[in-house]
């Protein structure tokens, strides 16, 4: 990987000689960089880079963003091997995560489906002929992207296939590729509720389909969602529908005759 990020170095600095064509090149380029001045302050961003949180503007960021003044920046303990990139040193920076709650917040950013994300940061001088650090850039590469949308509806989508299996949260948020305790905490904020009571919605659900048949009994339209039809499950299902199984039943065959 710093193999990588060297010959991309290399090639920004044999651009260098036209400042222009080089600006032009950063601004197309297919990843996320950031170019400093030597006192840390931002003098340009490319598309990618804005791309990445949405609604941020170059204005929200050039001349306003200082690196070195950056709260997560400094809480990494890391500015020293920062500072060795404006001193004219390449240094690089592997699995970083970015702090995506303070960007959020500096930024004003609505509705970032981003989750988590993990960075391999090369950070490296642009020098002029008498090879003095005139800009400094950061280049990032996205190693792992958590969205929660996706993970969200990978989750959804387990349920909904193991519905007549006992609940397993292990099993659930293995299939979100998260732990419990984050997938848990990402499952209520998209979808409001726990992902136990999803999965019991969703049951209750199928019970209210089978309920429909009459060649059925309750018993059996329970038995059909593999749910015993007890004190317990009846309660269940007044809770989430407001009616015990048998006014279901009898109020929906109604509705049909009508």
């Amino acid at each position: 990987m710093e193999d990588r990020h060297n010959d991309i170095r290399e090639a920004f600095q044999s651009f260098f000689v036209k400042k222009e064509l080089l600006a032009k090149v950063i601004d197309c380029f297919p990843y996320p960089i950031q170019v400093y001045a030597p006192d840390g302050t931002s003098v340009l961003v490319n598309k990618a880079m804005l791309a990445e949180f949405q609604s941020v503007s170059p204005d929200m960021v050039v001349g306003k963003y200082n690196v070195f003044k950056d709260p997560a920046v400094i809480a990494t303990g890391q500015i020293p091997v920062l500072k060795r990139a404006f001193q004219g040193e390449t240094v690089f920076f592997p699995d970083v995560k970015v702090p995506l709650e303070e960007i959020v917040e500096r930024y004003g950013i609505r509705d970032l489906d981003i989750e988590a994300v993990y960075q391999d940061i090369t950070v490296f001088p642009l020098l002029d002929d008498e090879k003095r650090v005139l800009y400094v850039a950061a280049f990032f590469i996205n190693r792992r992207v958590y969205r929660g949308k996706d993970e969200i509806t990978k989750a959804k989508e387990y349920i909904e296939s193991h519905w007549q299996e006992p609940f397993d949260l292990k099993a659930t948020a293995k299939a979100a590729c998260l732990s419990k305790a984050h997938f848990t905490k990402l499952f209520k904020k998209h979808t409001g509720v726990t992902p136990h009571e999803y999965y019991i919605n969703y049951k209750i659900s199928k019970v209210k389909e089978k309920l429909l048949d009459t060649n059925l009994s309750i018993s059996q339209a329970f038995a059909a969602c593999n749910m015993d039809y007890n004190g317990h499950s009846a309660r269940v299902f007044k809770a989430k529908t407001g009616v015990s199984p048998s006014a279901y039943r009898e109020c929906q065959v109604k509705r049909n005759e009508v």
